[in-house]
């Protein structure tokens, strides 16, 4: 008999322009994200489907939450890091990456293990789909608010978690359609030994947020792919599809009860009138299982 299906829905069917970067906020049962073209870090409250955003002055690259304390978030936004309060909405800049080159903003990025921030850059696209190579890094903005470089000449710098045992590392290069890994030494927030984990076709959906589970898996979100996909963390192979009822799907994270509901990020830029008319395009997706379904991928409340 066919196992059932994961329940999929459509949980917020505002269009975001381009909703990145999801994180489960635990102390408030909230999903706070970013739409980078419009600006703004949102906050969401799944069982209300009500949005909440604050607007920065740039296009806002990430999100991640910071020292537990619910409502005080790490921001990049253009070229800088901040601290924002949400319910004052101030933004305390503490740092600058990259100010020096033209063209180049701030993309995907998440808290280590050990609480570092870890963000990377992207260039800004010369026309549409076309991007200059080896313009983007990748960052780490320490306690101190120092600011060291993990490794350059990049394309677009994207998707980024880490092993359950902190040991490696997962990066997305979405111009070279590609996921690495490396070993992290998460005491020092080094990087080193680089090796392809997945390669995606070109030409085809590009690779872009992920998220990691309990069990290790990475969860790859396929930008004009419409589906996320499972990989297997020691053999790089494709073990899972979830499809969505989107067509340009951006990022993903577990969250809710039991972590046991995967959210899904999308973007409504980019696509025709005819191609948005009657669908979800920009919206946040939830992918709500039974118990079954990811008993062997949520991950852990820290």
């Amino acid at each position: 008999m066919a196992s059932p299906q994961p329940h999929i829905q459509a949980i917020v069917t505002e269009r975001h322009r381009m909703g990145e970067c999801p994180v489960w906020e635990e102390a408030t049962g909230q999903l706070v994200y970013v739409d980078i073209l419009a600006q703004t870090v949102c906050r969401l409250c799944p069982h209300k489907a009500q949005v909440q955003t604050v607007r920065l002055g740039d296009p806002v690259g990430c999100v991640a939450l910071r020292d537990k304390d619910p409502g005080s978030y790490v921001v990049a936004a253009g070229t800088r890091v901040g601290l924002l309060d949400w319910d004052s909405q101030d933004v305390q800049w503490v740092a600058q990456l990259d100010g020096q080159t033209p063209g180049i903003r701030v993309n995907d990025g998440k808290v280590d293990p050990a609480g570092r921030f870890v963000t990377g850059t992207m260039p800004e696209p010369l026309a549409p789909g076309v991007w200059e190579p080896a313009q983007g890094a990748l960052y780490s903005l320490h306690g101190d608010h120092v600011v060291r470089k993990l490794a350059d000449r990049l394309g677009i710098s994207n998707g980024l978690d880490w092993s359950p045992d902190q040991r490696t590392f997962y990066h997305v290069d979405s111009l070279d359609y590609a996921v690495y890994a490396y070993d992290y030494d998460v005491q020092a927030g080094t990087i080193e030994n680089r090796r392809l984990l997945l390669q995606l076709p070109r030409g085809g959906a590009m690779p872009d947020g992920l998220c990691v589970d309990s069990a290790g898996s990475l969860w790859v979100a396929c930008i004009d792919g419409g589906r996320v996909i499972r990989v297997d963390p020691h053999t790089g192979s494709r073990v899972g599809t979830l499809e969505f009822p989107v067509s340009r799907v951006t990022s993903c994270c577990f969250g809710g009860a039991d972590y046991a509901d995967l959210f899904v990020t999308s973007a409504a830029d980019g696509l025709s009138e005819e191609q948005l008319r009657g669908g979800a395009a920009g919206g946040v997706t939830c992918s709500r299982s039974p118990a079954w379904a990811f008993a062997d991928a949520r991950v852990s409340p820290s």
